[in-house]
């Protein structure tokens, strides 16, 4: 029984409650809207060439998921979520990692992705689900992943990653590899089993893991107020006995130092860090979602206020490191490019059918061959409401 709880505790001696706000948590701010630095603010470890590096990401993250909304509405993909107006989480996160770190994913951390150097067509074949998709068509839209680029896949269900990523970690740690997890997840996800559990096998087993929080106020209509009366999601990693830092997640070079501070403490103590990063969605939480009908107008514009990637730009502008030539031709190309890769994406073959059934088994069992046949048969038989497969029956 571990009793440094008792011997270390205060001693009272009348009845007194104390709640999650009886911990002071303060928020980490670096950078300025107007791109200055607020006074004593200890910079991370950031050169022109990684701030450079930084911001073209959140451009293309920006431009990305503008052009695909459009592309969704004009019916050209079935589903689309953007990350308007919280990219900084995302590419600040992956800027103060290490390429051998594993970044576990929610479903709004393309930015990490893009960091790493996942290519424009990449992403196209992904959300189309073409035959040259990594993930052979089998997901839908927005639910990438990379072997290459140490991306562990995502998957729908909420939360999942959480305690995944703890097991990682820890396995990371007894293979001595010098290398951490970082798990993302929003406020929402917090209020999943899974948060509880992969926090506290990560504190109890010392696993170097990041969990890394994006708050953005709304867990798709339902806002924090309804989620949780605690003190935000920081106060959590206290209670399970973790080392915690809350930050402006809009700030990216907050979120650069805290993850490079989190990294560093994951190497060097074999423990995990949770970060919370305070935010918000300003874009709908997807394409089959319309905030109009659980926020306000007035709300969303107050938090336009703060675009992370406008303050980055104004700091990059004042370091001398970047200027309006710069900007204007960096969007006009990516709007090009990207426009270019949708129209070559979607006149890509989808995936052959037997892809179904590959990759599960080292052997296709007799039962799911049959299934497989009978499916074949029905697309033969059917052709027309088949029309990306029939021709392509062996």
């Amino acid at each position: 029984m571990n009793t440094d709880v008792y011997s270390e505790s205060k001693v009272v001696h009348q009845p007194a409650f104390i709640d999650g706000h009886s911990v002071e948590i303060p928020i980490l701010k670096i950078l300025k809207q107007d791109g200055s630095i607020y006074e004593n603010a200890a910079m991370p470890n950031i050169d022109q060439a990684l701030a450079t590096k930084t911001y073209k990401t959140l451009a293309f993250h920006r431009v990305l998921d503008e052009r695909m909304v459009a592309a969704q509405r004009q019916g050209r993909i079935s589903f689309y979520m953007t990350a308007l107006g919280e990219e900084a989480a995302s590419v600040g996160g992956a800027a103060g990692l290490k390429d051998q770190d594993m970044i576990m994913a929610q479903y709004r951390e393309q930015g990490a992705l893009m960091f790493r150097g996942f290519s424009l067509e990449n992403f196209m074949n992904q959300m189309f689900s073409n035959e040259k998709d990594l993930g052979k068509g089998r997901q839908m839209p927005i639910h990438y992943g990379s072997r290459e680029l140490n991306y562990m896949t995502i998957s729908s269900p909420l939360g999942t990653q959480i305690p995944q990523a703890a097991g990682y970690a820890y396995g990371q740690k007894l293979q001595g590899l010098d290398a951490v997890t970082i798990c993302y997840f929003g406020e929402g996800a917090a209020s999943e089993g899974d948060f509880h559990a992969g926090l506290n096998m990560a504190a109890v087993h010392q696993a170097p893991v990041i969990f890394f929080c994006r708050n953005n106020g709304y867990a798709i209509s339902t806002p924090s107020e309804e989620q949780y009366v605690g003190n935000g999601i920081a106060s959590r990693g206290v209670g399970y006995g973790m080392k915690t830092i809350r930050i402006d997640g809009n700030d990216i070079l907050a979120v650069i130092a805290a993850v490079q501070l989190a990294r560093a403490y994951g190497i060097k103590e074999g423990k995990p860090v949770l970060i919370e990063a305070m935010s918000y969605r300003l874009g709908a939480h997807s394409t089959s979602d319309d905030p109009s009908g659980y926020r306000t107008r007035e709300e969303e514009a107050k938090w336009q206020e703060h675009d992370p990637i406008l303050r980055m730009k104004n700091w990059m502008l004042a370091q001398g490191w970047w200027d309006e030539a710069q900007e204007t031709a960096l969007f006009e190309k990516l709007r090009d490019e990207v426009l270019a890769a949708v129209k070559v994406a979607e006149k890509i073959d989808k995936p052959p059918v037997e892809d179904l059934i590959t990759d599960v088994y080292d052997q296709v069992p007799p039962l799911l061959q049959s299934q497989f046949d009978e499916l074949k048969e029905h697309i033969k038989k059917y052709p027309k409401a088949y029309p990306f497969s029939a021709g392509r029956i062996k």
